[in-house]
């Protein structure tokens, strides 16, 4: 099952989000085909300040756990995480 992971980054933490950004993208390509798509929401100054995360998960309890892995959460980055199941019905490269 597909969740989507729509990370919202507490004020001011453009610097926090910089310096941990290496981790985040290791850890982001360590989850191989179970990472669908991501990239960072961009505030009207045009600097990230979230994520969008899309992946596969067994569980929503699976989910929950990456979402936790994420070096991004560890360092206290997101001021929310909400997780919602999701399905990819438009331009999905693995659909028939």
């Amino acid at each position: 099952m597909l969740f989507a992971l729509i990370c919202t980054d507490k004020p001011a933490s453009l610097d926090l989000r910089t310096s941990t950004r290496p981790d985040h993208v290791a850890f982001l390509k360590s989850l191989g085909s179970g990472l669908k798509f991501a990239g960072p929401f961009l505030g009207a100054d045009e600097k990230p300040n979230g994520s969008l995360v899309v992946i596969h998960a067994d569980s929503r309890a699976h989910a929950e756990t990456i979402a936790a892995q994420d070096p991004y959460a560890k360092a206290g980055l997101f001021q929310s995480v909400d997780i919602r199941a999701w399905t990819w019905t438009l331009n999905n490269p693995e659909a028939k």
